[in-house]
């Protein structure tokens, strides 16, 4: 509970080809020596991620990749883990080398970029190895035809010279495009009481919270919020003690049982709900469960999860939601199950997908998946929504957040 969760970092990811120097710039950017560096071509084969602090910004996550020009039938699956990473990177470092610029590369990365739409900065490594005028020469551009390259930052990664413009151009970006937006803040005027309702059953993390629920008392927190915390055994006898509550928010396997407790003339909403908000398209999502109904006999469903975990008797994606599914709209489907950053791009052989919260991904990640559905025409939607939707109180749960 101390430290920020990784999800809400803003995520720079460094691309380029082989030798470019990629994990070398991330050593001089951090100060140490965290990345394996060497000569040899392809010393970097999977995507690295490192949480450091980017002072005086504060702590980001730094994704080393793959060079973009890899080789072979595994080279190719190498670059494309790679450039997978843009589905959750906030920023994009390009490194070029300067004795060797390949421009056309620049060009097809930055068309990924572009689609993606991730804001990148081109970096010129190595300036170290060529003499003044050489360098003049790159800056200046001559017949290389290549757009904006006034905005590219030259380097020496071995010499630590430009590290520290680079540094500051990077934490620009970040500031300008920064969101800190609120989780429950944003809903509730100052003083207002939320009741957390936390349900402690097998899958319960033992002598702690997990994270949304975490995230949620912080902010309520931060806004001036009255935050109780019960389970759902005692939440009837807080709302009788409590003089005022304007907010339930529950745990999205409960929503049946609060529902029925909590009275019409208080809001109620989960945690899963809150967070499709926060990291997704909300109404995009609605869509998604509406969907449900017309699902035909023996439809694929992809049950998303963020995080890697234990699963027990009482899941909630893998038993509750498809136990659920099955039971209320009386049909058989095919579930199928994928885990962490594991987002199958053949998504057309799914009828909808069904994602977790989200609470262990970042926004862009999120973005980008509801954009990969969107675009391959499958309907999304997410847990809480699923069970508030089966559970017949879908405008009820949604009613403070449209």
């Amino acid at each position: 509970m101390n430290q920020t969760p990784t999800a809400n970092l803003p995520h720079i990811a460094i691309f380029g080809n082989r030798n470019a120097g990629k994990s070398s710039l991330l050593n001089a950017l951090l100060g140490q020596d965290l990345a394996l560096v060497s000569p040899i071509k392809g010393t970097t084969t999977d995507p690295v991620q490192k949480t450091m602090e980017l002072i005086p910004f504060g702590p980001v996550v730094f994704i080393d990749t793959a060079g973009l020009d890899d080789e072979g039938e595994l080279g190719e699956l190498r670059v494309k883990r790679s450039l997978k990473v843009l589905q959750k990177a906030d920023l994009a470092i390009y490194v070029s080398d300067i004795n060797d610029m390949d421009d056309p590369s620049f060009e097809a990365a930055k068309a990924s970029f572009t689609k993606t739409n991730t804001p990148y900065l081109r970096v010129i490594n190595k300036i170290d190895s060529v003499c003044q005028e050489r360098l003049g020469e790159i800056k200046d551009n001559k017949d290389r035809g290549v757009e904006n390259e006034d905005s590219s930052v030259y380097v020496s990664s071995l010499k630590s010279t430009g590290i520290v413009e680079l540094r500051e151009q990077l934490i620009k970006i970040l500031q300008d495009s920064a969101q800190d937006p609120a989780i429950v803040g944003d809903l509730l005027p100052y003083n207002s009481t939320v009741v957390l309702v936390v349900p402690i059953d097998s899958a319960a993390p033992k002598a702690r919270l997990i994270l949304p629920q975490v995230q949620v008392i912080r902010d309520c927190l931060d806004h001036g919020l009255q935050c109780h915390v019960v389970r759902d055994a005692e939440l009837e006898s807080a709302l009788q003690e409590l003089p005022k509550v304007d907010l339930v928010i529950t745990d999205s396997q409960a929503f049946k049982q609060v529902s029925a407790i909590v009275p019409s003339t208080i809001k109620l909403t989960s945690f899963s709900i809150l967070f499709a908000r926060l990291k997704g398209d909300l109404q995009e999502l609605i869509r998604g469960a509406s969907r449900l109904p017309g699902l035909q006999e023996g439809a694929q469903i992809l049950m998303m999860e963020s995080c890697s975990h234990n699963h027990s008797h009482e899941d909630i994606g893998r038993i509750k939601i498809p136990n659920l599914i099955t039971k209320r709209l009386g049909k058989t489907f095919s579930f199928d199950y994928k885990m962490g950053q594991d987002f199958p791009e053949n998504l057309e052989e799914y009828d909808l997908v069904i994602h977790c919260g989200s609470c262990m991904v970042n926004k862009k990640t999120m973005d980008s998946r509801i954009q990969l559905c969107r675009t391959k025409g499958i309907p999304i939607t997410n847990y809480g929504i699923v069970l508030a939707y089966l559970n017949g109180i879908m405008e009820r749960a949604i009613e403070i957040l449209v």
